[in-house]
């Protein structure tokens, strides 16, 4: 290391490099931006994977990787690789595993493969949801629902059905809700509903609508507190003041929302409980 060069301190567990990469995943390279969407997406691939079976699966060269490493201070890949074999010991059940099998397993041939996998491909998904996700996450989560004078619901594409679902269910519970679904184009309009003691829920997976992204950064920009619901760690979701990290198990390239949708109506059910509470309380 050069005279007056700042060490880079690598993170020394995986909840803090997930940060890491999805903090600066704006100022990455290409290449370094396909690495890392990798680790972020299938972290348990990274982990069993070597420099050169990742390097052919991601579509770079091995020393990219050893790059990407060193980007984040690690002295190498191994070191890095290191962090998340640790992750993936501490889980009780691989599902990552079992996830990225389906996504891997071809066409299934009949009816029956084809509805066994779907039904294996939402068990995965619902089981790693539940490793993944905290009792203390969600109860913070529902609190920002509970107290918001509106709870805003955003979402584009393939989220829009859970989206939807989260809104139906919250004013179902007596929870002051409203899907901003940006019909017509009208989602600019639309935004000038929220307020700052307002929460809005984004939820966007990969690739993402840039709507999305731009309604929720203004969320942000007007003092509403936030809530996201992504598949991948990055920005600016993670700058929510909670974010969840939901992985949904693909079948010959067709995802169910099974663990979202879960993920929405516990959060709609505890939400209308605190609701219901502080109303008690008030009476």
């Amino acid at each position: 290391m050069e005279e007056g060069q700042i060490k880079i301190v690598p993170p020394n567990n995986f909840e803090a490099l997930r940060g890491q990469i999805a903090e600066s995943y704006g100022a990455l390279s290409n290449r370094l931006k396909l690495i890392a969407d990798f680790t972020l997406g299938d972290p348990s691939g990274f982990a069993l994977g070597t420099a050169a079976t990742l390097g052919e699966e991601i579509g770079v060269a091995p020393s990219a990787i050893i790059r990407f490493a060193k980007h984040f201070g690690y002295s190498g890949f191994s070191e890095m690789q290191a962090v998340f074999r640790d992750e993936l010991q501490a889980s009780s059940t691989p599902y990552q595993d079992r996830i990225r099998n389906l996504e891997k397993s071809g066409a299934a041939r009949d009816t029956a493969e084809m509805t066994e996998r779907f039904v294996e491909a939402g068990i995965a998904s619902l089981r790693e949801m539940q490793r993944t996700t905290s009792v203390e996450k969600i109860e913070a989560a529902a609190l920002l629902l509970a107290e918001a004078r509106i709870v805003h619901v955003l979402a584009q594409k393939r989220t829009f059905t859970a989206a939807t679902y989260l809104t139906y269910n919250l004013a179902r519970l007596d929870v002051p809700a409203n899907l901003l679904d940006g019909i017509g184009g009208t989602l600019t309009q639309q935004m000038a509903m929220v307020g700052p003691e307002d929460t809005v829920v984004a939820i966007s997976f990969s690739p993402g609508a840039e709507e999305t992204e731009e309604a929720f950064n203004r969320a942000r920009a007007i003092g509403a507190r936030t809530i996201a619901i992504t598949d991948q760690a990055r920005a600016p979701y993670i700058n929510a003041d909670c974010w969840f990290q939901i992985s949904e198990a693909s079948v010959d390239g067709f995802r169910s929302l099974n663990a979202t949708i879960s993920l929405a109506l516990i959060l709609a059910i505890r939400a209308g409980t605190l609701c219901s509470k502080q109303l008690s309380t008030e009476d």
